[in-house]
């Protein structure tokens, strides 16, 4: 594979899910340029095999970060995937210790998190690139040249749709990780801070003067239980009708892969996979009935913005999408209008009311066929930016630093609290 001339940085990752791991294959598909020297992961087998991948050493293999205080530093970045809520201390305790940090989505879970990251960042001349890969995606890029180059004239309103998906969204929000807010975060955190973050760049980082947001848990609660349900979705009488049946989402192919892999994770012979998979749906967090689960995240939820400029733009994040994670996306202009299907390909749409015409326009480049594959590839982006920023001693190639991931972090926070409130919240 080809690589460029770039000075091999190293890395340590803590946390080896599937983020951890994703950003951390960089290094095998570009050795030239990356090289993980550590990994902290407080599940053996996980810290194992992502261990043997990059050939670590067993003295650099930590089941916890606070391992690292008082250690000699390792490596030059610290690349933080841990879950969402745990995110404060070891970015911290990284930067404090000189290593440059990429940091996964959200930076914290709270505003004041959030600030203390970035101050921490500063304070110690760190850089710090939030994984708000969308930024570094092509077909984005491309919309924010198409915006800025005045081809639709001046931006009237943005319509941006995160279609979450009906399996997935009862995956992660009503049975997995992102379930319950005192347990991770609010769900347009968790999922959406990608998108308002994403409608912030557009933007031109124009200052937002009001924001308000409506939304709830509509669905996937107790009161919607159909009264033939089980409390187990295995032995229930509807699991052939029901849209959210273990059945459909985990054993039509009982394979190790996501989203399987976060119900179970064997390391023994893989050809028992689908016994064990179907065994620990009987117990497991992930076999309970979607209504009749602990969540209490919005499933539902839309967010309107009003930018300084008066341009106006709308988030809508459903649940209730046969699309998984795929964007769509209306922009309308004083001289035209744009349309993107959230495609890693394209085209973009664009109309000119001048000459009544439609007009295809591409992205500029598409991910290699590498391992770092994530979000339609942008995760190869991303990474290979601040591989590039850290090597170069060059921060300006990082799109999504601290300062401006923190703005658009404020505005995921009071739009959640104008939903609580009930009220428009103006800045």
């Amino acid at each position: 594979m080809e690589e460029n001339d770039d000075t091999q940085i190293t890395a340590i990752v803590i946390g080896c899910g599937n983020r951890g791991v994703n950003y951390s294959h960089f290094g095998l598909d570009f050795p030239n340029r990356l090289k993980i020297v550590a990994v902290v992961e407080p599940l053996k087998h996980r810290r194992d095999k992502t261990g043997d991948w990059h050939q670590i050493p067993p003295h650099n293999r930590f089941s916890h970060w606070e391992q690292l205080k008082g250690v000699e530093k390792l490596a030059d970045v610290a690349m933080i995937c841990t879950q969402d809520k745990d995110h404060l201390a070891p970015a911290v305790q990284m930067a404090n210790q000189g290593y440059h940090l990429l940091l996964e989505k959200p930076m914290a879970v709270t505003e004041q998190d959030c600030k203390q990251i970035k101050e921490a960042c500063e304070r110690n001349n760190v850089m710090l690139a939030v994984c708000h890969v969308l930024r570094y995606f092509p077909p984005c890029a491309k919309i924010k040249e198409i915006l800025q180059s005045g081809k639709i004239g001046d931006v009237m309103t943005i319509n941006h749709v995160e279609n979450v998906g009906y399996w997935h969204f009862a995956h992660s929000f009503v049975r997995g990780n992102w379930r319950n807010e005192g347990e991770s975060t609010f769900s347009l955190l968790a999922k959406c801070c990608h998108d308002v973050d994403l409608i912030y760049y557009w933007m031109g980082g124009v200052d937002v003067t009001n924001i308000q947001s409506v939304g709830s848990l509509q669905h996937f609660r107790k009161e919607k239980k159909p009264a033939e349900a089980t409390n187990r979705c295995l032995s229930c009488p509807l699991t052939k009708t029901c849209p959210y049946s273990v059945e459909k989402i985990y054993l039509s192919n009982p394979v190790k892969s996501w989203p399987m892999s976060d119900v179970c994770d064997i390391e023994d012979d893989v050809s028992k996979y689908p016994a064990v998979l179907r065994k620990t749906l009987e117990t497991s967090p992930y076999g309970r009935c979607v209504y009749d689960c602990d969540n209490d995240v919005c499933d539902t939820q839309m967010v309107n913005f009003m930018f300084e400029n008066g341009a106006v733009a709308n988030l809508t994040m459903t649940a209730f999408s046969k699309d998984i994670c795929q964007r769509h996306t209306r922009i309308t202009g004083s001289q035209g209008e744009l349309v993107w299907d959230g495609s890693a390909e394209g085209p973009i749409r664009v109309h000119s009311f001048v000459t009544d015409e439609w007009s295809d326009i591409y992205p500029d480049m598409e991910a290699p066929a590498v391992r770092t594959r994530g979000h339609g590839g942008a995760d190869y982006f991303l990474v290979d930016s601040f591989v590039k920023a850290v090597a170069r001693n060059d921060p300006s190639l990082i799109k999504s630093g601290g300062a401006e991931s923190l703005k658009s972090h404020v505005l995921v926070f009071q739009a959640e609290k104008s939903r609580k409130e009930n009220r428009v919240y103006k800045f």
